[in-house]
């Protein structure tokens, strides 16, 4: 499976589907394509890429070839659009006066972001900038070695927490570990909680996962951080709520530092500012990215208490750009986008209009396996056989093609769960416009296979 799911996945891997999608494109998009792979490094991800872009607005892709995409992908990052006209201004009239700002000085701008970030939720009142999620997971890491004294870290099978070595290290996707050799040491993986095909059986409330993490803390000895997303963005897996409630206790029974890895889900991603919200527990420390940058500017922070404001003899971030004023000056008109436009409610009732429309897909495709999700994430989990729950073959990828070509783009998990997640700031009809593409896609599929 691991193949398949690199070969449907991955850019190098050329399947059947992405030959029929290139020889589909013109030879002015072709000609730019294979610059693209002539000079980038390849990898297993990313590159050679399937289209050349021109613009983005709004839900919008517009590729050289004219296409007009609605973008349910968007790298968890276009929160509140491409384009954003008050994210654009913002940026635009910081980047007239103050584009950059050295390290040993601050800026007013880095300030009020800092300042409004630790006023959203009691506890986390304390923020370090980075301009990116792997480097802020890093600072996390880092922090919590410091504060516990302990250099264990327990983490999560099939997490992805960025591509540094740190960072890969606790993360749990074969791609970024496979034959890199030694990785940092002390880390252990758990299962990661799963609803539709659980590690264990009969365990609704998910209390074998949290048995097997307290395993792992008692035998495994000086454990210092528990790192894992919230939910699981790639395949949206979304724990219980018991799950976390007796995960924040059993770490603070062992004295375990828990970090929450929100980068791509918090800024009202799952309907609340911070995913943790809906599970009535604070972490030690969370982290945020992707769109605190407002899909302009690379921007993250890892944001803690003051009990843990206890690195002066270390550096634990330094970044160049670590108090970037246009980074800030980004971050601060996408806090006042979800405050004034309501995007937080907007998700919640988009996402149940999401809800409904998917499920009743399921009810009649019986490709489509199971159907979860919160607020305007979800995930479309495909199988050949709903009693087995066996993983569909090319069925995703063939359904992204035919998506693509009728202008809808999102991301392919695990080889077999679409993955769909729309700006918050998405019409109603450009939501529904979204789903009969994909209702049709489902209907050309089937049709096709019967």
């Amino acid at each position: 499976m691991n193949d398949l799911i690199q070969k449907m996945e991955g850019d190098v891997n050329i399947t059947e589907s992405r030959k029929t999608w290139m020889g589909s494109l013109d030879s002015g998009t072709q000609e730019i394509l294979g610059k693209d792979a002539r000079y980038f490094i390849h990898q297993a991800l990313s590159t050679p890429c399937m289209e050349v872009l021109e613009e983005c607005d709004g839900a919008y892709l517009v590729t050289s070839s004219g296409r007009k995409i609605l973008d349910f992908h968007g790298n968890n990052l276009h929160q509140v659009g491409y384009r954003n006209p008050h994210v654009i201004e913002s940026v635009t009239r910081v980047l007239a006066r103050l584009p950059f700002s050295p390290r040993r000085y601050t800026n007013k701008i880095a300030v009020e972001l800092a300042e409004r970030l630790t006023s959203i939720h009691p506890g986390l009142s304390r923020v370090l900038f980075a301009p990116g999620g792997s480097e802020a997971n890093s600072m996390a890491l880092k922090l919590a070695r410091i504060v516990t004294g302990k250099f264990k870290v327990v983490s999560m099978w099939g997490a992805f927490h960025g591509a540094g070595l740190d960072t890969i290290s606790v993360g749990g996707e074969a791609s970024f570990r496979k034959n890199i050799g030694p990785l940092l040491p002390g880390v252990e993986h758990v299962p990661q909680p799963d609803s539709y095909r659980p590690f264990w059986e009969n365990d609704a409330e998910q209390n074998k996962y949290v048995e097997y993490v307290r395993y792992v803390f008692e035998n495994e000895g000086d454990v210092g951080a528990f790192i894992a997303e919230t939910v699981r963005n790639t395949d949206v897996q979304i724990p219980s709520p018991n799950f976390w409630k007796k995960m924040r206790a059993l770490c603070d029974e062992f004295g375990v530092v828990l970090i929450l890895d929100e980068i791509p889900i918090a800024l009202g991603r799952t309907g609340s500012f911070f995913a943790f919200e809906h599970y009535g527990i604070v972490p030690d420390m969370v982290t945020i990215g992707k769109g605190l940058g407002g899909a302009v500017f690379p921007m993250a922070a890892l944001l803690t208490s003051d009990k843990f404001n206890q690195a002066i003899e270390h550096s634990v971030g330094h970044f160049t750009h670590e108090k970037s004023p246009l980074g800030a000056a980004a971050g601060l008109a996408v806090l006042e986008e979800l405050e004034n436009r309501d995007l937080l409610r907007r998700a919640k009732s988009l996402g149940e209009m999401m809800r409904v429309r998917l499920v009743d897909m399921q009810d009649r495709y019986p490709l489509i396996g199971d159907v979860r999700g919160i607020g305007l994430l979800w995930g479309v989990d495909l199988v050949t056989d709903r009693t087995s729950k066996k993983r569909a073959g090319n069925e995703a990828e063939r359904i992204l093609y035919h998506c693509l070509e009728n202008g809808l783009s999102f991301k392919v998990s695990q080889g077999s769960v679409i993955n769909l997640c729309p700006p918050l700031i998405i019409s109603e009809d450009e939501l529904h416009q979204a789903l009969d593409i994909l209702e049709g896609a489902f209907r050309s599929i089937t049709a096709s296979d019967q």
